[in-house]
Order: C-alpha cells, then structure tokens, then sequence
C-alpha cells in the first residue's frame, strides 16, 4: 500500500472533559499516562480518495492517507487503540467484487484492533461475512447479537479487554435491530437482544469483574432519533453506568467534537461519531494521574 501525504485538520477547538474526578490542574502537574483512542465508522468499501471534482469531499479520505495519519499518531503515541463501529461493507464496487476480502485486509494491514458489526455488513449474508473473517486480523465484538444457531457462533466476542501502559481498556460492541433494516435471509436465526439491558451487563463485566479503568462502547445504534422510544447512543449513555466513551455508527453523524452527555447516575459520559466514508479519523485522549483518575480531550481529523 503506497502512502501518500495527508493533511490534518482539527475541525473545532478542543476541549478538555473531566472524567473519574480529574481536574485539569491535577492533570497538568501529574500527566502520568496517556491513552489515545483512534475511530472510524461507516467506511461503506470507500477504499480510494473522492476525486478531486467532488461536490463536497474532494480530493478527502482514502484508506491509504488514513494509514499515513493513524501511523504518524501511533509514533507519536504507542498506547493507541484503533477501532470501528461497524458498516465496513456496501458502497462501492470494491465490495461487489471482493465481497469484503478487500476491507479486511486492508484494516488488518491498518492494524485495527476491534470492530463491531454494522447492518450492511450483513448484505453479503452472515455466510459472506464469515468467509470473509480469515481476512480479519482482529476482533469481531458484538455483545447483543446471539448467534449460537447461526455459522458465526464462537467466531465473535461479546467484549475484550486490552491492556495499554498498565490501563486497562474494556470494549464491547452493540449492535442495531436487523428486523426491518435487512432481509431476515441474510442474518437466519441471529436474535437481537436488548442493547440497554446488555450494556449494563457489560459495563458492570467490565469495570467491577475486569476492573477496567477506561470502558468504551463501540456502538452501531445511531446517534439520535427524534423518535426518543428508538434506542440511540444518547438514550444508553443516558440509561447506563460506568460506560466511559461511546464510539458510535449507522447515522453517518459527523461530530467535529465528542458530545459530553450524563449518565444514569449524573456523570459525564462521551458519545463521538465521525461521519461516514473514512473521510475522518475520530481522536480521543485519556490521561490518567497517579490515583487513575482520568480527564480527556476529543475532536476529529479530515482525511
């Protein structure tokens, strides 16, 4: 894969967001550890840059500048994580050729490090996204799509734990109801189960059985609806606990800057999403002090 110059723009300002306690002043005199969370979703097979003609992306994303940016980020920081939140599938005729072999390769040469599976990653049917998974040098985490009746049983995780400079990083995955969205021939007998209900669940796994100090949700429900009974990203941040960031897909929002929300129990929690066709890279710092309290600081980067 040929790299290419790239240019990097912050969208909005950035601001700094305390979390666990963390005041800025504390932050500044004990900059003790520093984690960077990396995001795409929605990347729909978009696998050249938009040309230089284009109405409104021109000459913008391309997986290639994308590889130049998260590796220029990497260097600058090890402790980085780099995950999707679904919809690596359908948009363009990349996918109708390959049937996905393309994507996965070229995000196992990105060096993702987890994915959540989207409704179009499904378009190909759950068999077309299984052959596609040796291609996969990563996780698969969906923690509310039962698939013990289906070929993907065992094949994906609900959540896995990373560990960056002594942090440890819990990420689980939720998935959108298929029903209605996606003929039910091409996910057979996958049964959706309850994201809020879920994500309870795997935030307590996470932060009191794992004892993560960070734990992020890579979720493909869709930023907001103003039908507020449809479960989006700000309703489980709302109805949820010990949820720290939630990366998010589907609705193809573009956040220049994470949303600071409240949770269950009135603390803060981050919802981003970036848009759609890898044309930005979601960037979220963490630091930690020495108690492992946290604070953080969020924006997006064009590609």
């Amino acid at each position: 894969m040929e790299r290419r110059n790239f240019i990097k723009q912050s969208t909005a300002a950035t601001a700094f967001v305390t979390l666990g306690g963390l005041s800025l002043q504390s932050f500044a005199k004990e900059n003790k550890k520093h984690i960077t969370i990396l995001h795409t979703n929605d990347t729909h097979s978009h696998i050249e840059p938009f040309p230089n003609d284009h109405y409104k992306s021109p000459n913008q994303g391309g997986v290639a500048r994308r590889a130049t940016l998260i590796d220029s980020i990497r260097q600058e920081n090890p402790n980085t994580l780099l995950l999707d939140a679904g919809d690596i599938f359908q948009g363009t005729p990349y996918f109708n050729f390959y049937g996905g072999e393309l994507e996965f390769k070229l995000m196992s040469m990105l060096k993702y490090d987890a994915a959540t599976i989207g409704n179009h990653d499904f378009d190909n049917s759950i068999d077309g996204l299984y052959k596609q998974l040796p291609n996969a040098k990563f996780d698969f985490l969906i923690a509310n799509y039962d698939f013990k009746n289906t070929i993907l049983n065992t094949h994906v995780k609900p959540y896995k734990v990373f560990k960056k400079d002594g942090i440890k990083i819990g990420v689980f995955g939720l998935g959108i109801e298929l029903e209605g969205l996606v003929d039910p021939r091409m996910y057979k007998e996958t049964v959706y189960l309850n994201p809020i209900e879920i994500a309870q669940d795997m935030s307590r796994i996470l932060k009191e059985d794992k004892k993560c100090d960070l734990v992020i949700c890579l979720s493909h429900l869709g930023y907001h609806y103003k039908n507020e009974a449809k479960i989006s990203d700000l309703v489980l941040a709302s109805k949820t606990k010990d949820i720290d960031l939630i990366i998010g897909g589907h609705t193809h929002t573009f956040l220049p800057k994470p949303t600071i929300t409240k949770n269950s129990i009135g603390e803060n929690v981050l919802v981003n999403q970036v848009g759609c066709y890898g044309l930005n890279v979601g960037r979220i710092d963490f630091y930690f002090d020495a108690d492992q309290n946290k604070a953080s600081k969020g924006k997006s980067i064009i590609v």
